[in-house]
């Protein structure tokens, strides 16, 4: 049976796709978002709001290798998500065995698609030769899947929000400080403005915010259960774009999305994403970095306190690590390029990766649905499904446990694309965050 009242704090894949889902679900009930930026702002620090996201379900974890590929089928063929996908393909260099275990996972899942591991001599023929100078040291395979591709990801996010709010969800610009509670149950919000929002049930969708706000709240309340006590971590990474001139576009227009990945010893998986309309093609650098701070006498990463995140302040030590994800994917053939636009994206990690979408053990009615870890955008047509059946006691039992809020999870040291770097380590013990 649905509640009367939701309220979804943070307004990025997770919170859109939850409050969309439940509005159409239950066109009669009362659906909140509360975001600290407007879904239409020309800038906004949600990880979600991008120039572009990969779409593909390329992962060796066959659940959210199938989770992926419902989702890319409705980014396919549902009006709504479909002008934002562009099925480009991805060339992925691999020093694992991943490449094998993706096929290997749409094999086992009956999945017909053109994706193949290949061989580097083969590979690097592709494509006109266009990843031909890339560093292929200690790859093994190369996965080409032509299936795969990427999404408007900003364009897609403002259109979900804006036909969920047609349909009758209330959007609320505001800034959530803390949380409410009546005995053991968590009842709303407390606003930075001081107002209060109150629902049966408040699911936050909070990113990279999630582990700051649940310290607020728990030093709020006296309630020390409702911290995330390390669950969840802030980590960040540098985007940056060039323009290309026409000369470069014509011949870079038709590529696919570019990964090269490496080992856990040695850090997170790199890309390079297709130019877009404007001939503006995008990099992600290899450090994801902690922004380790005291807050209220605890520990905790978090970005930093400005409203806009300081997303669009990049020290050079960051653009640098654009620069070497430039030369790591076209060698000569980018030297001549500059970078124009850089971005410091933040998200929510967990050491296994996985999402939270769980009940909060601390209180009754309070609900978590988040940490992304920098691959949650590709699942935004089902996160809401997927999210509203936890609501109801109904997640299938594996993702269940894997999505738990209390459950065993591996040393963060296994995982490459956990947070390993201080962001002040990377900018110098000098730098003031």
């Amino acid at each position: 049976m649905a509640s009367n009242s939701y309220l979804i704090v943070g307004a990025g894949v997770f919170g859109v796709s939850t409050a969309y889902t439940l509005i159409r679900k239950y066109p009669n009930a009362s659906v909140t978002l509360v975001d600290r930026d407007a879904y239409d702002a020309d800038s906004r620090v949600a990880a979600s709001w991008d120039w572009n996201k990969v779409i593909r379900a390329d992962y060796d974890d066959i659940i959210y290798c199938r989770l992926a590929l419902e989702a890319q089928d409705i980014f396919e063929q549902d009006p709504l998500y479909q002008p934002f996908f562009h099925k480009t393909g991805i060339y992925w260099m691999c020093r694992t065995d991943y490449a094998t275990q993706v096929v290997d996972n749409y094999r086992k899942l009956g999945r017909k698609a053109e994706l193949e591991a290949m061989s580097v001599k083969d590979a690097r023929k592709l494509y006109g030769g266009l990843f031909e100078d890339a560093d292929y040291s200690d790859v093994k395979d190369v996965l080409v899947n032509r299936t795969s591709g990427w999404a408007n990801a900003g364009d897609a996010l403002k259109a979900v929000t804006k036909k969920s709010i047609e349909l009758g969800v209330k959007y609320v610009v505001a800034e959530t400080e803390s949380l409410t509670f009546n005995g053991g149950r968590c009842t709303g919000i407390r606003t930075k403005r001081g107002d209060t929002l109150r629902a049966d049930k408040v699911i936050l969708s909070t990113g990279a915010f999630t582990a700051k706000l649940l310290e607020q709240a728990a030093k709020a309340s006296g309630k020390p259960g409702i911290s995330a006590g390390g669950r969840i971590i802030a980590g960040g990474i540098t985007t940056g774009m060039t323009q290309l001139d026409e000369e470069s576009y014509k011949r870079f227009k038709d590529m696919p999305v570019a990964v090269q990945s490496f080992t856990a010893t040695v850090g997170p998986f790199v890309g390079s994403l297709p130019p877009t309309r404007d001939r503006e093609l995008k990099w992600w650098g290899s450090k994801i970095f902690k922004n380790t701070q005291s807050i209220l006498g605890k520990r905790i990463s978090a970005p930093p306190p400005e409203p806009d995140y300081a997303q669009w302040r990049v020290a050079p030590p960051l653009r640098q690590d654009i620069d070497a994800a430039n030369a790591l994917f076209y060698g000569k053939n980018g030297a001549s390029w500059k970078m124009e636009k850089h971005r410091i994206c933040w998200d929510a990690f967990t050491s296994s990766s996985d999402f939270i979408i769980s009940p909060h053990a601390g209180a009754e009615g309070l609900y978590v649905a988040t940490c992304g870890s920098f691959h949650g955008y590709k699942f935004f047509p089902v996160l809401g499904k997927y999210v509203v059946q936890m609501l109801e006691g109904e997640l299938e039992e594996d993702l269940k446990e894997k999505w738990a809020w209390d459950r065993e999870r591996p040393d963060e040291r296994l995982n490459p694309e956990f947070p390993r770097w201080e962001m002040r380590e990377i900018l110098g013990a000098q730098a003031k965050l």
